[in-house]
């Protein structure tokens, strides 16, 4: 891509067009040109798993990619998971049921991480849950009340896609 070309990227099922600096990352693009701070930057080395998105369905790290490498892909952000501010999602309710989460900076890479793994894993057992988050780092809880979480939502709902 040229500089001067703009990226088309869908994100939580709206269409943007800008020009952007071909070395701007991407989780600084979503943060900083579109708004949407729930994309949160912990390490910038993608150690710790607070910017994860979903690219195309698949969980990847923000931080680790520009935003050009995201022309013409679909990508879900933590806003993109409930369908309304009356609704959370299966995965939010149950992290607010079940105490899943304290200061909340990890959560929004934690759920984004979790749904696609719940998609393809409706009944995992605690060990599984505990493997999935390995790449998810919080500083705040003993992941207890997070794995809690991650099996309330197995059991309750049926979280086959992000809506």
């Amino acid at each position: 891509m040229n500089q001067n070309d703009p990226i088309s990227i869908t994100i939580n099922g709206q269409r943007y067009e800008r020009h952007v600096e071909p070395r701007l990352l991407l989780s600084d693009f979503l943060r900083h040109e579109l708004g949407l701070t729930g994309t949160h930057v912990g390490c910038e080395h993608g150690v710790c798993g607070a910017c994860t998105i979903l690219f195309d369905g698949q969980p990847v790290r923000a931080c680790l990619m520009f935003a050009v490498q995201a022309h013409d892909h679909e990508l879900t952000t933590v806003e993109g998971l409930a369908a309304d501010m009356q609704e959370m999602h299966p995965l939010q309710q149950a992290f607010w049921e079940a105490h899943g989460l304290q200061c909340g900076f990890c959560t929004p890479g934690i759920l984004m991480t979790l749904v696609p793994y719940l998609a393809e894993n409706p009944d995992p057992t605690e060990a599984d849950v505990r493997e999935a988050l390995s790449g998810n780092l919080c500083r705040c809880t003993g992941y207890q009340h997070i794995v809690d979480a991650v099996l309330l939502a197995a059991k309750q709902y049926s979280v086959n896609s992000v809506q």
